[in-house]
């Protein structure tokens, strides 16, 4: 299996805090690898230090078997990894259109951008309905519906999602799950952060768990899922 991302011995500080520490995890070409961990375990710091939006203090970031770590954010988007970012970020006072044209800014094909225009408003029909109303209209379940189709528009070959379902209606949530798991069944690798581990988990194929900003676990998804540490700590079994 080829490593689309690899992430080897890497270190990430905020000042004298040391948030990430030595992390080695890697994604195949064509997985679903979720990231679990409570809050401030340093879920969001890793995908950060892995969209060059917080440099790692140590280590080596490989994306397509390339050094990454030392390149600024706008460089590994040109590369082809897109993040969704946690709280969506969404550009309100633009239409859902020019939000999903923002998507595609770096791209030159016209006809593949039309294409993934029809394909964003199949999964998401609600963004179709609505293409000229202002993003800050949306519900919060709209709205990251919004911030994922945005990303996919780059065209990316790692699509990174901080928290896709944070403080959105169980019946969006389904939809969203559902969204993500077509995505990644049409070739794309996703890097996925979620609170909700159960749904996580059942559309992933391995996960790793972070700890204090260390990886304390890691396997295929469905082992994780079965493990009782996990139950306890994730599911409330």
């Amino acid at each position: 299996m080829t490593k689309i991302l690899e992430i080897i011995n890497a270190n990430t500080h905020y000042g004298s805090i040391h948030a990430v520490k030595n992390i080695n995890l890697h994604i195949n070409t064509g997985e679903i690898v979720t990231l679990l961990g409570s809050n401030g375990a340093g879920k969001t710091t890793t995908l950060h230090t892995i969209s060059g939006l917080q440099k790692a203090s140590s280590g080596e970031i490989l994306f397509k078997g390339l050094p990454i770590q030392n390149l600024p954010a706008h460089k590994i988007t040109a590369r082809g990894l897109a993040q969704s970012p946690e709280g969506r970020q969404i550009f309100a006072n633009l239409s859902i259109k020019e939000n999903l044209e923002m998507g595609a800014y770096l791209r030159k094909d016209k006809a593949g951008i039309r294409e993934d225009f029809d394909y964003i408003y199949s999964l998401f029909p609600k963004l179709k309905d609505r293409e000229n109303q202002l993003a800050q209209t949306l519900s919060g379940g709209e709205q990251q519906m919004l911030a994922i189709a945005r990303a996919f528009m780059s065209r990316p070959e790692l699509l990174v999602l901080d928290e896709p379902s944070l403080g959105i209606a169980p019946i969006l949530v389904s939809t969203i799950f559902k969204a993500i798991k077509e995505i990644n069944q049409r070739g794309m690798s996703i890097l996925l952060v979620e609170q909700n581990a159960y749904l996580a988990l059942n559309i992933s194929h391995r996960a790793y768990v972070l700890t204090n900003g260390e990886i304390t676990l890691q396997g295929k998804a469905r082992d994780i899922l079965e493990n009782p540490e996990i139950k306890k700590a994730y599911l409330g079994h």
